[in-house]
C-alpha cells in the first residue's frame, strides 16, 4: 500500500504546480516525443509499454523518450520546465492551473474515460450506492473531500448523515471492520484487500455524478503548434498499444515483470488485476483517448461543482480527429 499512499498525496500537488514559473521551458529535440508518465511503471501504463516493445512508435517514424513518474514528480511541471512534450494528469489540477495561473496547457485526450476513484467496502458489509453511506463511516483522503461532497450532493445524500473520517491510504481499518468504506482507486485497492482474504464491493464516484476523466493527455500550446504531426503519431501508436494490450489483460504484465515493471514492489498478479479492472474505464466506442462533446461537458459540469471553472477551449479534439 505504500505506492498508493504516495500517489494520492502526489495527485493533490496543484499548489506546488502553481508555484512554478512559466518561463522555465527548455529546448527539446524536434524529431521526437518526450513522454512523462504520471506514476511508477505499473499496469496503468501497459499500453505504452506494449507500443514501445512492439515497435508501434517506430512504425510511425517516431522516437520516444519515456520517463517514469513517482511521488516526487508533478506531471504538469515537466511540461513547464521543458522536460516533456506530453504527460498524463488529473483534469482538476490541470484545469485549475489554466484557470487560475494562466498555464499554457491543452488537453488533447483522456486515457481514463471514467475516473477510477470510488467507494470501496467489504462484501460482508456492502455499500453499493451513495444512499447506503447514510449512518456509515467513510474514510476520505483530504485531497478527495470536495469530490465526495459533490458526489453526495448530486446523489441527494445529506452529508451530515455520513460519518466522514480522515484516511491515510491504508485499508487496515476497513479490513478490521473499524470503518465501513474508503475512498480509493477501485482498480488497485480491492486486490490488496483480497490478499487479506476478504472480498470487496465498490462503485465509482463517476457513476454517481462526479464525472471527470483521469490521466488526461496534456501538452503545452507551444508543443501543440510545433509538434502537432508528432503528437498525432503518438496518439495513433499509443492507441494501437492499448488495443493490443487489452486483447488479453493478463498477457502483458508478466512480459513486463522483468523489464518495464521491475523493481516497483508490486506483484505481477496485482498488475494483472489493475490491467483487467481498468479496461472498461479506458475503452470508448469512439476510440481510446476519446474526447466526446458529451464527455467534455460532463467534466466541465462536475468540476464546476467543486469550484473549478473549466471551459470547452481547454480541450483540443482536433488531433484525435486526424488519427
Amino acid at each position: 500500500m505504500v505506492l498508493s499512499v504516495s500517489r494520492r498525496r502526489f495527485l493533490g500537488s496543484a499548489a506546488a504546480l502553481a508555484a512554478l514559473p512559466l518561463s522555465t521551458r527548455l529546448a527539446m529535440a524536434a524529431d521526437g516525443i518526450n513522454f512523462q508518465a504520471s506514476w511508477i511503471n505499473d499496469a496503468e501504463f501497459a499500453g505504452y509499454f506494449t507500443a514501445l516493445d512492439n515497435g508501434y512508435y517506430k512504425d510511425e517514424g517516431l522516437e520516444i523518450a519515456y520517463a517514469s513518474g513517482g511521488p516526487d514528480v508533478i506531471p504538469e511541471s515537466t511540461l513547464i520546465a521543458g522536460k516533456a512534450d506530453i504527460t498524463l494528469t488529473t483534469p482538476d489540477t490541470t484545469i485549475q492551473a489554466i484557470a487560475t495561473q494562466g498555464a499554457p496547457f491543452k488537453i488533447i485526450g483522456a486515457q481514463y474515460q471514467k475516473n477510477p476513484l470510488g467507494v470501496v467496502s467489504l462484501a460482508k458489509n456492502p455499500i453499493k450506492t451513495p444512499a447506503d453511506l447514510v449512518g456509515k463511516t467513510l474514510a476520505v483522503p483530504p485531497v478527495n473531500v470536495v469530490s465526495v461532497d459533490a458526489m453526495l450532493k448530486i446523489s441527494g445524500v445529506d452529508k451530515s448523515k455520513v460519518n466522514i473520517v480522515p484516511y491515510e491510504y491504508d485499508p487496515t481499518p476497513l479490513i478490521k471492520g473499524e470503518i465501513d468504506a474508503t475512498i480509493d482507486f477501485t482498480t488497485d485497492v480491492p486486490f490488496t484487500i483480497k490478499q487479506a482474504g476478504l472480498e470487496t464491493v465498490s462503485f465509482l464516484l463517476y457513476d454517481h455524478g462526479f464525472t471527470i476523466y483521469n490521466d488526461t493527455v496534456v501538452v503545452t500550446e507551444d508543443t501543440l503548434k510545433t509538434k502537432r504531426e508528432l503528437l498525432v503519431k503518438w496518439l495513433r501508436a499509443s492507441r494501437k498499444g492499448w488495443v493490443e494490450n487489452f486483447k488479453d489483460p493478463a498477457a502483458y504484465p508478466p512480459k513486463f515483470a522483468e523489464t518495464w515493471m521491475k523493481g516497483t514492489g508490486r506483484s505481477t498478479d496485482a498488475d494483472i488485476f489493475l490491467n483487467t479492472a481498468q479496461k472498461p474505464l479506458i475503452d470508448n466506442p469512439a476510440g481510446i483517448y476519446a474526447l466526446t462533446e458529451d464527455g467534455i461537458a460532463a467534466n466541465i459540469k462536475a468540476l464546476g461543482l467543486v469550484g473549478i471553472t473549466a471551459t470547452r477551449e481547454m480541450f483540443d479534439t482536433t488531433l484525435l480527429a486526424e488519427i
